[in-house]
């Protein structure tokens, strides 16, 4: 959590810019990967990452504090923007895209290529789940929120992202043995 983002987000509720910038700067990075990972696609990633940070300016002063980070609204505002880019159509996953995520650290380009295809597959994997389990499972173990925040962020209690969490790993260990046994 952002140190003293409650101060921050009631000086952006009078309207002070700054301080939402503050929080934007803070928050952009972790979005922007959330988002990517449900889309894949970087463009689009980025759009929807804007439009996120737009509602969420525009409805400031709509946020309060009730025990949870102002990240899990924001967590909240992206996963809707994403719900409803899909009502669209549902896209392929590019590697290129999928190393934009940055979850490949400098090492042997051998080690990066293996990791950015093994990232690939596991990122096909997920895509497979449904979409609240897509969504625990990038803001568990990619963003690594808390219980108490995802369940904020899409609107459970903290026992129901447990159960979820736990079908979500039990399905995503079913599609990667599927996908290894049948090539």
């Amino acid at each position: 959590m952002l140190e003293d983002e409650q101060n921050l987000v009631k000086k952006a509720q009078d309207g002070e810019v700054k301080a939402f910038g503050s929080l934007y700067d803070y928050y952009l990075p972790k979005i922007y990967r959330f988002v990517l990972l449900k889309v894949s696609h970087r463009e689009e990633a980025e759009d929807l990452t804007h439009q996120a940070f737009l509602k969420a300016w525009e409805n400031i002063e709509q946020y309060d504090f009730r025990g949870y980070s102002f990240g899990s609204w924001l967590y909240r505002i992206a996963r809707n923007v994403t719900v409803d880019y899909y009502r669209g159509a549902r896209l392929e996953v590019r590697v290129e895209d999928v190393s934009e995520v940055h979850l490949v650290k400098d090492n042997s380009l051998e080690e990066d290529v293996e990791r950015s295809l093994e990232w690939q597959r596991l990122a096909e994997s997920i895509k497979k789940l449904k979409e609240v389990e897509q969504d625990v499972i990038v803001m568990r173990f990619v963003e690594d929120l808390s219980l108490k925040d995802i369940a904020e962020a899409i609107g459970k209690s903290e026992g129901a992202v447990k159960v979820i969490q736990h079908r979500a790993i039990k399905n995503l260990k079913k599609i990667i043995e599927h996908k290894e046994k049948n090539g």
